[in-house]
């Protein structure tokens, strides 16, 4: 099993009241789960240090930024030997207009997704960057027409 934290109740709490305010102070978060300040600090910086608090960030509007336009991408490698795989892992990583990317089990190696100001930049991204990814054999893509749920612009 990986290296998972155990997790309390109160533990649970701080962290449902962080992924909905982030910038919640430390006094009002202890109040809210019925801690004082000093112990309430303690569990977040041992939530932070353990790595199960990643980080703090702003959500920002895709419509507002004008980076509403998403592309789910299907790619398929021509090797899937590890070496290449983390070669593709590594180089996928350095193209900011990929919020995600996920290794899948099925008829293709990787699902990208992929967010840009309009078509032609997708093509752009696709062409310059994608493409030239190391071991790329072939994609498929597919646009999104309208976003259900969107946790916003993951790039800026």
């Amino acid at each position: 099993m990986p290296d998972v934290t155990p997790l309390d109740r109160i533990d649970r709490r701080i962290l449902a009241i962080l992924t909905r305010d982030g910038r919640i102070s430390m006094t009002d978060l202890a109040r809210a789960v019925g801690l004082s300040k000093t112990p309430v600090i303690a569990r977040v910086r041992r939530l932070e240090a353990e790595g199960v608090i990643l980080g703090y960030r702003a959500e920002l509007s895709a419509r507002r930024l004008g980076l509403d336009h998403i592309a789910f991408l299907e790619v398929r490698l021509s090797d899937t030997r590890e070496q290449a795989l983390q070669a593709f892992n590594a180089a996928v990583r350095a193209i900011p207009e990929v919020e995600e990317c996920h290794m899948i089990a099925g008829g293709f190696d990787y699902l990208v997704k992929i967010r840009t100001r309009d078509i032609g930049e997708y093509r752009r991204v696709l062409a310059d960057s994608i493409s030239a990814l190391p071991h790329v054999a072939a994609t498929s893509t597919y646009v999104s027409m309208e976003s259900v749920r969107d946790r916003g612009v993951q790039h800026f």
